[in-house]
């Protein structure tokens, strides 16, 4: 079995932001050289999600509101935990929308459903995180 692994770094210029990744991670299948495995997709920062979903404007904005409905920015002070930070909202978005993927390998492509593509979530962004690309296999 074979084993690779990768970080990809992002800076986003905005708080919070969604980036289709899915070239960045089908480059990484290519540089692996696995034809048949599996591929764990995760952030690395507790205020950043990795998530698998169509790639559709619409939705990502409906992901906006929803998220701010359930976590919402402001004010600061109704989070415990803006005490030293103004984040507690960006912990809680993450963990709605998850940690992280995985995704089976097949014939050395990722093997997805119907407009399945996976994203960078950003909820506290302004600030360089990065993504972690693990692909075992064979």
């Amino acid at each position: 079995m074979k084993s690779y692994r990768k970080e990809l770094w992002f800076h986003t210029n905005k708080r919070r932001e969604f980036i289709n990744i899915t070239p960045m991670v089908e480059e990484c299948v290519r540089e692996s050289g696995i034809k048949e495995g599996l591929c764990l997709v995760n952030a690395m920062h507790i205020t950043a999600s990795v998530f698998i979903n169509d790639d559709e404007s619409g939705l990502h904005n409906d992901f906006e509101r929803w998220l701010e409905k359930l976590a919402p920015e402001k004010p600061y002070s109704q989070y415990e935990h803006n005490g030293f930070e103004d984040n507690a909202d960006a912990h809680l978005k993450r963990t709605i929308m998850g940690r992280e993927v995985v995704v089976a390998i097949t014939n050395g492509k990722l093997d997805f459903g119907p407009w399945e593509q996976i994203f960078y979530g950003e909820f506290d962004g302004k600030r360089k995180k990065r993504v972690l690309v693990k692909i075992i296999g064979e």
